[in-house]
């Protein structure tokens, strides 16, 4: 029925994915960031 809440574990489920998804996104971000540093220092922009 519409506007029931879901039981406490469902809803710790759904955050916990939440926070999981989260924190990938932030991993890969930094990833991407230390290659694109890794290839202008070998292109020889250094700061």
């Amino acid at each position: 029925m519409a506007g029931e809440t879901p039981p406490r574990g469902e809803w710790l489920r759904r955050v916990g994915w939440l926070i999981v998804i989260w924190a990938g996104s932030i991993l890969a971000l930094g990833v991407v960031a230390l290659i694109f540093r890794l290839l202008m220092n070998l292109a020889g922009m250094k700061s």
